[in-house]
């Protein structure tokens, strides 16, 4: 039976919430089975990737794309893993990057090529957590060279490698845009049926869902006054995560920032819930190369590409592929929980509406689900610093505005929403060209004010590096110097001879 993404998940919800729960809910203290037996795995196969439920495609479309140009279960394969668990639990519990790892090195032995490994959403931060781990020795003890050795290009779509911003709100108050969104007569539905403490319950007892807590704190995502992808007519700064708008601080309720919200996240939230979040991820910023190179020790680390570094493979290729132009979770105005018999200290404001706050929500820039900042700013800035990338990996990003067809309920061809993009005509003539092995024709396309952002973002160049840069172009200059030197020297030789010459001919 299909407990998520099939009509019988609703069923089951329906007859029997709480044996539902049960299911889903994994143990909150080991984050692995819950008690009694019971096991609950991802579905396998093309069969699991095409739709998520019956009319309603995933991977389907660009699986018949590929199929156009000889890929087929016998040459390709698909890589389902349980989000519900954290990513080290995937290897403790289903061995799934040992098998990954399997895969990739079969693909190279049948075929004598490289693999192109393809990955959306969440699945980039598993594929880039899966670079550190088969590298490591406590890992998969594949060496630093194992990337370079299997892997040929990294097809990178809507990657929320700096997480999601409606992760926090999600296992803060069990909200999200969705449900505050919603029309009184859903709210109450959903309410009596399955309430805000209890969706708050249920996403910390799937840890997978805190792997997309934001990272990089106020130097990414702004302070009290200040964020990077502010606009010149905005009233209120993106940089106050969590709003209030009767703030109190005598009780503790005033604006908090991403850096402070998480903070505030681990102050209000279970024992078991900080553990398994503390001890499986990590948010901060690695502003050295001593840091990040000590960061490839803890594999609470390798999530975050702000504390940890690309693989060491010169020829692999990273295409980022991703949506823009869609409104997107930013900041949320919060107020205090009525509910007395809640747990939950806070909840949405869904009955504020003004300006560009949408029942609560303000919304900023990106694919509809992830921020620009996390899809965009690692791809365009963050891996051009030396520490983050060593072996220099060349990336290429393109950038496909959301332009959706008013009549079709997914957006059409041109949609650049987070998911239905999977079915855009131009991202599918893309990744047919990576996999064709013609990635090298296509051209960055990037039209958002990514750049501008991420040049704004308080993350730089590491000092002695940039020092060392410059010493290199000084001896370079220096050998310029002395090469052109030089070459006067013997210039003015040779002249000087030529002078004795016919000074000892007219003799």
């Amino acid at each position: 039976m299909g407990l998520w993404g099939s009509w019988s998940m609703m069923r089951a919800l329906l007859q029997d919430k709480e044996n539902w729960k049960r299911h889903i809910m994994l143990d909150k203290w080991t984050g692995l089975d819950p008690p009694g037996g019971i096991k609950l795995r991802a579905a396998q196969g093309f069969d699991a990737a095409d739709f998520f439920i019956t009319g309603y495609w995933i991977w389907n479309k660009i699986l018949e794309n590929l199929a156009t140009i000889g890929y087929d279960p016998t040459n390709s394969f698909t890589a389902a893993y349980d989000w519900r668990l954290s990513y080290a639990n995937l290897e403790v519990r289903d061995q799934y990057f040992t098998r990954l790892k399997m895969h990739v090195e079969m693909a190279n032995s049948i075929s004598g090529k490289k693999a192109v490994l393809i990955s959306h959403s969440m699945g980039g931060q598993v594929l880039f957590y899966f670079f550190h781990w088969v590298a490591a020795k406590s890992g998969g003890n594949g060496g630093d060279d194992w990337v370079d050795k299997y892997v040929d290009s990294w097809i990178n779509i809507s990657g929320c490698m700096l997480g999601a911003l409606k992760g926090l709100p999600a296992v803060l108050s069990g909200e999200m845009k969705d449900t505050a969104q919603l029309n009184a007569f859903a709210v109450y539905g959903l309410e009596k049926f399955l309430s805000k403490e209890e969706r708050a319950d249920i996403f910390r007892a799937m840890p997978g869902i805190s792997s997309m807590l934001p990272m990089g704190g106020d130097a990414v995502w702004g302070n009290e006054t200040w964020a990077p992808d502010d606009t010149p007519d905005q009233e209120v700064s993106y940089g106050k995560f969590l709003n209030f708008k009767n703030q109190n601080t005598s009780t503790g309720y005033r604006n908090l920032t991403v850096q402070e919200s998480l903070g505030y996240l681990y102050n209000t939230t279970e024992d078991w819930y900080q553990n398994q979040v503390q001890t499986s991820y990590s948010h901060g910023i690695a502003h050295t190369k001593a840091e990040v190179d000590a960061n490839e020790e803890d594999p609470a680390k390798w999530i975050n590409p702000l504390e940890t570094r690309l693989p060491l493979a010169p020829n692999l290729k990273i295409y980022c592929f991703y949506g823009i132009g869609k409104p997107t979770e930013r900041s949320y105005y919060y107020r205090h929980s009525d509910n007395p018999l809640s747990k939950l200290n806070i909840t949405i404001d869904t009955g504020l509406t003004q300006a560009n706050i949408d029942h609560g929500v303000i919304l900023g820039e990106g694919d509809g689900t992830v921020n620009l900042l996390s899809i965009g700013y690692m791809c365009n800035r963050g891996w051009k610093y030396h520490r983050y990338n060593p072996a220099g990996v060349k990336i290429k990003t393109f950038e496909m505005p959301h332009e959706p067809d008013r009549f079709s309920p997914r957006g059409g061809p041109n949609t650049g929403d987070h998911v239905d993009i999977l079915g855009r005509q131009s991202l599918n003539d893309l990744i047919l060209r990576v996999a064709a092995g013609r990635g090298e024709e296509i051209e960055e396309n990037v039209v958002s004010n990514i750049g501008t952002y991420a040049e704004r973002v308080k993350v730089f160049e590491e000092d002695e590096y940039l020092a060392e840069k410059r010493r290199e172009e000084q001896e370079k200059e220096k050998g310029k110097e002395e090469g052109v030197r030089n070459k006067l020297e013997r210039k003015a030789e040779e002249v000087l001879e030529k002078l004795e010459k016919v000074a000892r001919d007219e003799l």
